[in-house]
C-alpha cells in the first residue's frame, strides 16, 4: 500500500513527466522497472518478454504523459498499463479462452500482494545497512529489542545501562533509521518498526 508521503512524491514526479522532465522520467522507471519486471515475469515465464513489456509500459507513460495530470495514483496507473500489456501478450499464448479469463482475474487482484512483497524485502535490507553504520552498543540494545523481544529493563540489566539509557538509544537508532527509510521513501516500514519497538 503507498503512503501519503510516497503519492505525494510520486504525482510531483508525473508533474515534472508532463512538463517533459526525462529526469523525473528515469527516476520513476528506476523506481518501478525491477517491480513491474516481476509482476509480469511471475505470469509470463520469459524474462526477454517481460523485460520488453516493461520497456513498452513505460514508453506509453511517456508517449502519454500530456494525460498524466488527471492521474490520481500513479502506481496504479503504471501497473495498469503493465497488466494490459501482459494480457496482451498472453491473449496471444493462452491455450483457451477460460485460462485467459482466470489470467485476467488474477492479474487484477494480485499486483499489490506482489508489490508490497518487494517494498517489505527491499524496506529490511535497507534497515540492515543502517544498522552497521551506528556502534556496537546501539545494534546489540536494537537486536535485543527486535529480534529477542526483551523489554527495557531486561536489556538494562544485559548491557549494564540505566534503563532510561536504554530507552534513549532505541530513540536515536529510530531516527536513523527513519532517515534513511525516508530517503528510500520506505515510511510504512518505519511506522512498523516503532510499533514493534515502543508500544
Amino acid at each position: 500500500m503507498a503512503t501519503l508521503y510516497n503519492l505525494f512524491a510520486e504525482k510531483l514526479l508525473l508533474q515534472k513527466i508532463y512538463e517533459g522532465d526525462e529526469l523525473a522520467f528515469r527516476q520513476m522507471f528506476n523506481e518501478y522497472k525491477n517491480r513491474i519486471f516481476t509482476f509480469v515475469d511471475n505470469y509470463i515465464h520469459s524474462k526477454a518478454d517481460a523485460e520488453e513489456i516493461v520497456q513498452e509500459t513505460f514508453l506509453i507513460l511517456w508517449q502519454n504523459r500530456r494525460n498524466l495530470l488527471a492521474i490520481e495514483h500513479p502506481r496504479n496507473y503504471i501497473y495498469t498499463i503493465a497488466r494490459n500489456k501482459t494480457y496482451d501478450y498472453l491473449t496471444k499464448t493462452a491455450r483457451n479462452e477460460k485460462m485467459l479469463n482466470q489470467t485476467w482475474i488474477n492479474l487484477s487482484v494480485s499486483y499489490n500482494d506482489i508489490d508490497d512483497k518487494i517494498n517489505l524485502s527491499e524496506s529490511k535490507r535497507i534497515i540492515e545497512k543502517a544498522l552497521t553504520e551506528l556502534s556496537e552498543q546501539k545494534q546489540a540494545v536494537f537486536n535485543m529489542s527486535r529480534s529477542e523481544n526483551m523489554n527495557h529493563d531486561e536489556i538494562a540489566r544485559v548491557m549494564g545501562l540505566s534503563k532510561s539509557r536504554v530507552k534513549n538509544i532505541i530513540v536515536e537508532v529510530l531516527k536513523h533509521l527513519k532517515y534513511r527509510l525516508s530517503k528510500s521513501a520506505f515510511i510504512i516500514a518505519f511506522v512498523l518498526v516503532v510499533k514493534q519497538l515502543l508500544f
